[in-house]
């Protein structure tokens, strides 16, 4: 029992924060260096109402989660044109403006919804990007307003936008003296929230895996951790792992053949390699100390993982090849929870320095930096396209998750209505 609480303190990076879905949004810091962007309110047919989904406001929080565009308030718009014709590009220039987002919403015969989107260069005077969406049901316009924003995102920086993503999480309730457990899914600004799980057994550590259809994740319901495989939708679940002593941290690899994991059925916590379909594993580390946390390289060459074999928690890397290992992180003396960029290019860590905040290891430089100043962070998780980091934090005792984009110029904090959450995972691009 006490490997287990050991590595209960590793991966909860000590403190449980609190949060149950639908999420509100607030802005914690703010960037000065973020260009500056025109989002019209969609304009309506003569006769109908706006929908409840306000589309305009859901792109502008996107984009402004990024970090590298703020959206003018409407309240500051010096017009709201409905078309190309209707703009005075001088007018939008002299606020800095480069872009203009145009678009209409319509409600058809169906009682469902056409949408239309037109992107302007105010420099050049033309529209660059339009499209449309037809017959859309009410409950799907935020996933069109995250479409949308994922555009324009390219558009202006040549990266794919994630924002018409999922993350998932656990959160935790109290009723009538007893937990609730729940592993939920929801959109990346934290709406829409979807039960997968309810439990009143702890739920820890959720993975996705590759295409987006399952999640991993680690249960206690038989008394003990287990680590179980399942599906979305409900139609699979399986346990892949029940041995004795410890079942933890189940990371996915990229071609979703794959788990690695925690095990310490041979005495001492250390990673495995599960390969699924054999139930087959490997042992990668072989140590006395805690072995855990691990992630794989987006290559699949290697894992990043967490040990306290120096006497206190860091950053090591394990070469599948090889079987070399060799220390990542230097700075401090607690780094712990690692997260890999897809591009191989940072890891994410919990970096303790006058309280526990999120680390930025850019592995081409070796330069290290704390990118938040926010209170008991844990669970770094990289958006799929590696320009922002989803964690969990508790601030004066309320309920949070919370975004920060890589440079640290933009922190938006997602609060939820009540209970405890943990163990943020933010999930692939949807195919």
């Amino acid at each position: 029992m006490k490997i287990l609480f050991r590595i209960l303190a590793l991966t909860l990076g000590l403190f449980s924060a609190l949060a149950q879905a639908d999420l509100t949004i607030e802005i914690d810091q703010s960037s000065s260096s973020a260009q500056p962007i025109a989002i019209i309110p969609l304009a309506t047919v003569a006769g109908q109402k706006a929908p409840k989904t306000d589309i305009a406001k859901i792109i502008g929080l996107d984009l402004y989660r990024s970090g590298k565009f703020k959206a003018l308030a409407v309240s500051k718009l010096p017009a709201q044109p409905k078309g190309i014709k209707d703009i005075h590009f001088q007018q939008w220039r002299s606020l800095g403006v480069d872009n203009i987002l145009l678009g209409k919403i319509a409600r058809n015969d169906q009682g469902n919804y056409d949408i239309e989107m037109r992107f302007i260069d105010v420099l050049r005077k033309q529209e660059v990007m339009a499209k449309q969406w037809s017959n859309i049901p009410e409950h799907l316009l935020r996933q069109i307003a995250h479409q949308m924003s994922d555009l324009i995102y390219q558009e202006l920086t040549g990266i794919r936008g994630a924002f018409n993503t999922k993350i998932a999480y656990v959160t935790v309730n109290k009723k009538l003296g007893k937990r609730q457990y729940t592993l939920e899914i929801s959109d990346s600004d934290g709406f829409n929230a979807q039960p997968i799980l309810k439990s009143k057994h702890s739920i820890m550590s959720p993975s996705w895996s590759p295409d987006g259809k399952k999640l991993a994740y680690v249960t206690f319901e038989n008394g003990h951790s287990e680590i179980v495989v399942q599906s979305l939708d409900g139609s699979y679940r399986k346990i892949v792992a029940s041995y004795k002593g410890i079942n933890g941290s189940p990371a996915w690899s990229k071609d979703g053949k794959k788990l690695a994991m925690t095990l310490s059925k041979n005495g001492s916590a250390d990673v495995y390699i599960m390969t699924l379909a054999t139930k087959k594993l490997r042992r990668m580390t072989r140590n006395y100390a805690i072995e855990t946390e691990a992630v794989w390289s987006p290559n699949g060459h290697s894992l990043f993982f967490n040990s306290d074999r120096r006497g206190q928690p860091q950053i090591f890397q394990a070469f599948l090849d090889t079987g070399e290992t060799r220390r990542i992180s230097f700075d401090g003396r607690y780094n712990a929870n690692p997260a890999v960029s897809p591009d191989g290019r940072y890891i994410a860590m919990v970096h303790f320095n006058k309280g526990f905040h999120i680390g930025l290891l850019d592995l081409y430089t070796s330069e290290f930096n704390v990118i938040t100043d926010t209170y008991l962070d844990e669970s770094p998780s990289f958006s799929p396209n590696g320009e922002m980091i989803l964690y969990s934090m508790n601030y004066k005792g309320s309920a949070r998750l919370a975004v920060v984009a890589i440079d640290n110029s933009v922190t938006q904090i997602l609060s939820v209505q009540d209970g405890e959450v943990r163990s943020p995972s933010w999930g692939p691009y949807r195919n």
